[in-house]
Formats: C-alpha cells, structure tokens, sequence
C-alpha cells in the first residue's frame, strides 16, 4: 500500500473522528515520546498528535507519558496500542524495552518517525521492534529494510493552529518568514535579495540577524506566528536541510513539513518553494502558489502583494482543504485503517 494518495483521498472522506467512526473500536491508546534531547518543535508536534488522537478514540482512552515511563506504566494501563512518536536518534531511548513490554500483553506497537529523513541511518534502533512503522516522508519511507512501512505526513491542530481569515485585516508585513537560517534557506533568500530589498519583510530566526534591515535572531513561538500570519502578505515557505545521521543514502525530503499545514490552518497565504512537485498532493496552485528561482517569485509578489481579494480568496481555499483533509485527526484515522488492514486491530 502506498500511503500518499490514500492518506489524502482517505482522509479527506473520513468520518467525523469518533472512535466509532471507526467501526467501533474501543480500548486504550498509549502515547509514548520525549527523547533526551527533544526539541520544543517536536513537543508541539506530540500535543497536536494527542489531539487527534483523542478525536478519533476518545479523550478518556489516550494516555500520554514520557518514553523513559512507557514500560511501567504499559504494565500498570494494559493498553490495546503503543504509538511512539518522535526522534529515534537519541540512544538514550526506551524502544526495546516498551515494545517487549507492549507484546507481553499482546498489544500492537506503532512508531510514527516525525524527524524523517534527517536521521533515517538510525532508523535500525526501531526498525526490528515495532508492528508498523510510520513515516513522514515519502521518499525516506521506501528506505527502511522491513515490510508494514508506510507514509503517514504531519498535519496541523485546530486547537493550537486555526486562524480566522479576516479580508480587511491590515497587512502590516509584505513578506514573512520564521525559521532557523538553515543554509539551504539562506541560499534561497539571498538569491530573493534584488526582490526582497523593495519591500517590507519580517524574516525572523536563529542565524538570519547578520542579513541586515527586515532580518532578526530572535525566536518566535508558534503561539505568535498565527497573528504574524494575520499581518502578512506572503508568508515564505522554504524546507529544511539540517541532517543529523542521513550520510548512508544522503535521502532528500520530499513531503512538505508541519508548518506548511500548520501555516495554512492559521489563515496564511504562503508561497512554496519547490524542489519537488510533491506539494500538488496537498495543495493545488489555486491555494498555495510555487516558486523555484527568483524570477518565478517576482511573478508571485507582482501578481500578489497588491491583490488581497485574491490572497484571501486562495488562504480560505488552503484553509478548508486543511480542515477536510490534513489535520492530525484525519492522520490517526488513516493509521488505524491501516492497522486494521493489516489485522492487527479488528
């Protein structure tokens, strides 16, 4: 089974959420993560995936605890399914010792790698413990040498993302980008210069301070990015290349990450920069437009940045396709029916 399509066909068409919208499941779900070194990015991912989470199976039978309390309390708690999330890189983690407890009890394990494919050459620390393995890039899932991989993409909360479009909200930023100055984004942005230096921007993040007027070192918490989002004209959306064990096949990501999800929940009107066609899985041109050089994003500034009509038109077209298709909920969805199509749920 190829996850891609089918996560978003199927997830789109899913039920409200309810655990019995999935034919009546019942039983307790124990979420595990929190390596070592942990980022806080990653600790947001977890809260939105324990939303979904709870969506689909009901607040009262999803159990959150950190990885170095797994095995205990899977003894204590007894439950149906073990859903690890995370990093797998630490080698101070639990894996082993969780799953050996899980199957004591014959529960089923889950992984679901969210830091993929930045650490895929570690990826032999869970590879042999877990039932099913979730990846959230298409192409770094093909790379684990085992069978029940699939691709299972991040997504956005409703609870700590959603954003109300407002059309005649003032746009007080033409160009906004948050992130770590990664060299890739750097790369990019100093070829967008000629462009950039004729309007007013907001690129914000560790590294990006040595640029000039409009950059900044600081660190914006997503809690604040939703109202940057509110006050920007095009919100710059450019992928990551900081890999930390991924030398073995030096694996290019392809799936667009949480943010791109996350921004467009929040009411963003965001510009992709392309460097695969992947983003078409999830967003059509009418609701998130691409670039890949300098001249393809003029284009995009010249047509858009006086144009709100039309931004705002495109942000609600991004934001409902994200509402009916690409929240955590509808990812949990998609991984019970795969469970269950592997007969390891009934």
């Amino acid at each position: 089974m190829d996850a891609v399509n089918e996560t978003i066909v199927e997830a789109g068409s899913a039920s409200s959420g309810t655990a019995s919208g999935m034919s009546g499941l019942t039983g307790r779900v124990l979420v595990c993560s929190g390596g070592r070194y942990e980022s806080q990015a990653n600790a947001q991912i977890r809260e939105s995936i324990m939303d979904g989470w709870a969506d689909c199976f009901g607040e009262d039978n999803v159990t959150a605890v950190h990885i170095s309390a797994a095995a205990s309390s899977i003894r204590i708690l007894k439950p149906t399914i073990v859903f690890a999330i995370g990093s797998y890189l630490p080698e101070s983690t639990y894996f082993g010792e969780v799953c050996r407890e899980a199957k004591k009890i014959g529960a089923v394990t889950v992984f679901w790698a969210t830091e993929d494919p930045y650490e895929q050459d570690a990826n032999y620390r869970i590879a042999d413990d877990f039932d099913v393995i979730f990846s959230c890039d298409r192409w770094g899932h093909n790379f684990y040498q085992r069978e029940r991989v699939f691709h299972l993409p991040l997504a956005a909360s409703p609870k700590l993302h959603y954003g109300e479009i407002e059309a005649d909200s003032q746009k007080t930023i033409d160009v906004l980008f948050c992130g770590v100055a990664f060299t890739n984004r750097k790369d990019i942005v100093r070829n967008l210069l000629p462009v950039l230096r004729d309007l007013n921007i907001k690129i914000v993040g560790p590294g990006w301070g040595e640029l000039g007027i409009g950059f900044s070192d600081a660190r914006i918490e997503k809690s604040q990015l939703v109202e940057l989002y509110r006050r920007s004209k095009l919100v710059l959306n450019l992928g990551r290349s900081l890999s930390f064990e991924n030398k073995r096949f030096v694996i290019a990501p392809s799936t667009p990450g949480p943010r791109t999800f996350e921004a467009a929940l929040a009411g963003a009107f965001q510009v992709f920069h392309e460097d695969t066609h992947e983003i078409r899985r999830y967003y059509s041109a009418d609701e998130i437009p691409v670039f890949s050089n300098r001249v393809d994003f003029e284009r995009l500034v010249t047509t858009y940045i006086d144009n709100n009509d039309l931004r705002v038109k495109m942000a609600r077209k991004a934001q409902a396709r994200t509402q009916a298709e690409h929240l955590y909920k509808h990812r949990i969805q998609y991984a019970l029916r795969v469970l269950k199509d592997e007969g390891l749920i009934g």
